[in-house]
């Protein structure tokens, strides 16, 4: 099968055409759209954006001699409350996603929009939704519930999920072929969002993650955790209203708000160099958050063979893993400072025979989206009882 990958920003469209064969696959196209809808663009909306990418992937000269040769479009998608998995993209799909949307700003319009676009463009595709939930389906009923009234679960859906599912799965594989297939794992997907999972062979136990890509560590401008109360107590203070607030939380928080200059650890590293208080406080206040869930997975999994880096953080900062595995000796976790200071992909950064293995993985989410749509779409086609199905 070929399936095309779409990654959905508000401004950009990333995609990649993979070749799917059984186990194999073969990345056969990959390209980006960027600032669509901004000022003085080329590209003013989504569906200028998917005739731009289809002029790339299909035709004379093309991946794909035309696009009757494209099985499925897979998408990346984020939350959709208690509708998860990976499910082709229907009507109450795209209403799921609408109404979670409060807890996605950032991600569910955009993503809405898209497939709808995909829909008007290429109606005989099957678009399929792997979302960023399903890797925590098998969590165990105490890890996503809160202490709060039952019925807000029950009639709300007001729970833990997880998200970057399919970073964390594809961290996982990786590691389970260096490591066998029985690891205790806590892997950490680190960038302009991040989290951390931990993984006993295979299977998501934990994550840092709550009902919302705002929880759990700082991302670049979103709070992570947070006390309750003090939002509450803010808004009191201040008169601000739940839009309001939320507002503050999703998009002036974070490593941004807190230092007052960027969001990106880059910058961050730069200042912090410079003698900038604020600065440096991010960075600690970030690497202290990670390390505190990876203390909690590691009593979690009664002890850890594997902790891996991923995302555009975890794959090309030493510093940060370095601030991460600082004093953890005695938990077997040990660094070659030489290997770790080089590596900027795939590498092994503990020394050999060291208890556990430090892996930096880079995070190929468009493999698993790709795999996992074309599941879908096999599916589809042997229920409908022939080659072509959907």
């Amino acid at each position: 099968m070929n399936i095309l990958v779409a990654n959905i920003g508000s401004t950009s469209f990333k995609y990649r055409l993979d070749r799917v064969e059984g186990v194999a696959q073969t990345v056969l196209a990959r390209g980006r759209v960027e600032r669509i809808g901004q000022p003085a663009s080329a590209c003013p909306d989504y569906e200028t954006a998917i005739r731009l990418c289809i002029a790339d992937i299909a035709g004379e000269g093309r991946p794909l001699g035309s696009l009757s040769d494209l099985s499925a479009i897979g998408f990346k998608a984020v939350h959709a409350g208690p509708v998860g998995g990976a499910r082709v993209v229907d009507d109450a799909v795209l209403e799921a996603m609408e109404t979670f949307a409060f807890f996605a700003p950032a991600h569910n319009p955009p993503y809405v929009a898209a497939m709808r676009s995909f829909r008007r463009a290429l109606p005989a595709v099957p678009l399929v939704a792997l979302f960023e939930t399903a890797f925590f389906d098998a969590l165990d009923e105490a890890a996503t519930t809160y202490a709060v009234p039952a019925a807000w679960r029950e009639e709300l859906g007001v729970r833990r999920y997880g998200f970057h599912g399919a970073s964390h799965r594809a961290a996982s594989e990786h590691a389970r072929t260096i490591v066998g297939p029985r690891a205790r794992h806590v892997s950490c997907h680190l960038g302009g969002s991040s989290s951390v999972a931990a993984i006993r062979d295979g299977v998501a136990v934990d994550t840092s993650f709550g009902m919302s890509p705002q929880s759990g560590l700082p991302q670049n401008n979103r709070t992570g955790d947070l006390d309750v109360f003090a939002a509450l107590f803010v808004m009191k203070r201040r008169g601000l209203d739940v839009d309001a607030m939320a507002r503050v939380l999703a998009t002036e928080s974070g490593l941004a708000g807190l230092s007052g200059l960027s969001g990106d650890v880059r910058d961050l590293d730069e200042a912090a160099g410079a003698g900038h208080r604020r600065a440096r406080l991010a960075l600690d206040v970030y690497v202290r958050a990670i390390r505190h869930y990876v203390g909690a997975f590691l009593v979690e999994l009664g002890g850890l063979d594997v902790l891996t880096f991923s995302g555009g953080i975890g794959e090309n900062s030493p510093a940060i893993r370095a601030g991460v595995c600082r004093g953890l000796e005695s938990f077997g976790i040990v660094l070659d400072e030489a290997v770790n200071g080089a590596a900027r992909a795939e590498a092994r950064i503990s020394p050999a025979g060291s208890p556990v293995t430090v892996l930096v993985v880079p995070a190929d989410e468009e493999r698993i989206v790709a795999r996992a749509t074309a599941e879908v779409v096999a599916g589809l086609r042997a229920s409908s009882g022939g080659p072509h199905g959907a």
